[in-house]
């Protein structure tokens, strides 16, 4: 591993000003996915930016009803928090199927949502990736893409973003709240990852100097919720396919709904095909099926997974079914 000069800060303004003047430098909480990504040589920074003791640990309702959640929440207390257990269930069985309990006591909301994608090709430095080198060409495409993505892929990029509390975050409705040199801004969460396109190593809207401070969570939608993460073993291991769903019925038809799709494509993916296709339907079987064809009509499939076509839009299935069973509870 590179040698790199560490420093601590205690305020974000701080935090902002050390970014916006060394290009070179990262930011590090719980430091889950960084290190690793450092020990791999796949990044270099030159400096490391402590952030851990900057107070953004606090979860809170606003006055609206949504909840502000402090970038440095730790994956555990979100997940165990009452609030979050109550009103947004998706996003709790989200976290507590991610990682292990260890990683989990980590692990940062901010950071979960800066997570990188576990691609092999991009965590190998003498692999050829448009990630991580720009123009070097992406070796997953002809490679072995048995865990990579079928939905919003480019010729550029096919890697599967490996979060699932983004995908509970997108199911929930949220807001990337952002520090930096200009201010703050805020980012729907749905938009702030970015779809590879021709541009593969701009992986989120994040202006140069920026930190994330909060996620504020859009006020509880009520219905049934559920994730379903379908994965090669029971424990600690990332979603061939994983879907959250939230089911509000009104008598036996579906009067809202909300469906996010993981493990199967290149950023948190919110299925709006599949909620448009089931929005005033009968919650049944038939239509779970029909939401879940519409929810992959633009899939993609590379030599190895093209089994992800099939098993998400199972995902999607019983992820419906049984928030609907929690709604009609």
């Amino acid at each position: 591993m590179r040698a790199f000069e560490l420093e601590s800060v205690e305020a974000v303004d701080q935090a902002v000003s050390h970014r916006r003047v060394h290009d070179g430098e990262a930011f590090i909480a719980g430091g889950t996915t960084l290190l690793d990504l450092v020990k791999l040589d796949v990044m270099q920074p030159e400096k490391v930016v402590d952030v851990s003791r900057l107070p953004l640990k606090r979860i809170e309702t606003l006055e609206d009803g949504r909840l502000k959640v402090g970038a440095l929440v730790s994956n555990t207390d979100l997940a165990k928090h009452e609030i979050v257990m109550r009103g947004y269930p998706v996003l709790s069985e989200a976290l507590l199927s991610g990682a292990s309990t260890g990683l989990r006591n980590m692990a940062t909301t901010g950071g979960n949502v800066m997570q990188r994608t576990r691609c092999p090709y991009f965590r190998d430095p003498d692999m050829p990736c448009n990630k991580r080198e720009p123009g070097s060409g992406c070796s997953a495409i002809e490679g072995i893409n048995r865990n990579h993505s079928v939905l919003g892929t480019s010729e550029q990029c096919i890697a599967t973003h490996p979060s699932d509390m983004c995908v509970g975050m997108v199911a929930a409705g949220a807001t990337v709240v952002l520090e930096g040199p200009d201010g703050q801004r805020e980012v729907a969460f749905e938009d702030y990852h970015l779809l590879p396109g021709e541009t593969p190593e701009r992986e989120h809207d994040l202006k140069p100097g920026e930190l994330i401070t909060h996620v504020i969570l859009d006020a509880p939608r009520g219905g049934g919720q559920h994730y379903l993460k379908l994965r090669d073993r029971a424990s600690y291991e990332f979603a061939l396919a994983s879907c959250a769903a939230i089911v509000t019925l009104d008598g036996d038809s579906v009067s809202d709904v909300r469906v996010a799709l993981g493990g199967v494509a290149t950023k948190p993916w919110r299925a709006t095909a599949a909620e448009e296709a089931l929005k005033g339907q009968p919650a049944t079987q038939e239509n779970f099926e029909r939401a879940a064809e519409a929810a992959f009509a633009d899939a993609v499939a590379y030599s190895h997974n093209g089994y992800k076509i099939t098993l998400g839009k199972q995902a999607v299935v019983r992820a419906l079914r049984d928030a609907t069973a929690a709604a009609r509870a």
